[in-house]
């Protein structure tokens, strides 16, 4: 019982403790009009947005990637070994032109990260492979990102984590069938 109550005070000290969003309300307060719980919440999830969005760009600096070079790795290493996809598949996902796929292939390629082969099957289809560089690069990103996002979900207990994902899945559900 000592240690949920040490929790529960804890919790109670940081609902009262002042965030930049409690700030910008009080500033805004009078001024315009708005709905303060909405306003509390969607500034809250544009700052965690934000917040999220640092994180992954640390995690390209840690690995020396460039967006684009991860996002195509990403694509590829989703699809399971031997991390291999036809190029107009991975252009119609990422969606790109096909002169902007080749590009970006031809940059991944100089850097060992991918390499094109000829399909078996009908040789007028490029797949594109991970190679083993290039899925180790991929896997050093993933592993920064998950630093950084477990960095941002350490204050919630599996109850809040829990809880909050389903409520923001809610959220989600709500916008996306309409």
């Amino acid at each position: 019982m000592g240690r949920e109550a040490a929790e529960g005070r804890a919790r109670a000290s940081e609902t009262d403790a002042e965030d930049s969003v409690d700030r910008h309300i009080a500033r805004w307060t009078g001024k315009v009009p708005f709905d303060v719980p909405t306003e509390a919440v969607i500034t809250r999830i544009q700052l965690l947005a934000k917040h999220v969005s640092h994180g992954k760009e640390r995690a390209l600096a840690e690995t020396g990637l460039q967006a684009f070079e991860f996002e195509t790795m990403h694509r590829l290493a989703s699809r399971g070994a031997p991390w291999r996809a036809p190029s107009a598949e991975l252009a119609a996902e990422l969606l790109l032109s096909p002169a902007g796929m080749t590009g970006r292939l031809d940059t991944l390629e100089k850097s060992g990260l991918v390499r094109r082969l000829r399909a078996a099957a009908d040789r007028r289809r490029v797949d594109v492979e991970l190679t083993e560089e290039g899925h180790r690069r991929w896997t050093e990103a993933m592993r920064w990102r998950g630093i950084a996002e477990a960095e941002m979900i350490e204050p919630l207990d599996d109850a809040d984590r829990a809880a909050l994902a389903a409520l923001l899945k809610r959220m989600l559900l709500a916008v996306e069938t309409r």
